[in-house]
């Protein structure tokens, strides 16, 4: 069993390692209110510039 305990605890000290790089928290970004500008829509008809989300 000793000449297998340093083995483990650097195996250990990796795993740890790993985990803490990894265990950062993602959050989606709120939505992004883009402006949308004004188009000629089909018929000619003036479509005026609006808001939209992303």
């Amino acid at each position: 069993m000793r000449r297998y305990l340093p083995k483990l605890l650097i195996a250990l000290a990796v795993f740890g390692g790993v985990l803490m790089q990894t265990g950062c928290i993602v959050v989606a970004p709120r939505p992004a209110r883009v402006w949308v500008p004004g188009y000629w829509g089909p018929g000619h008809v003036w479509v005026g510039g609006y808001y939209r989300y992303r």
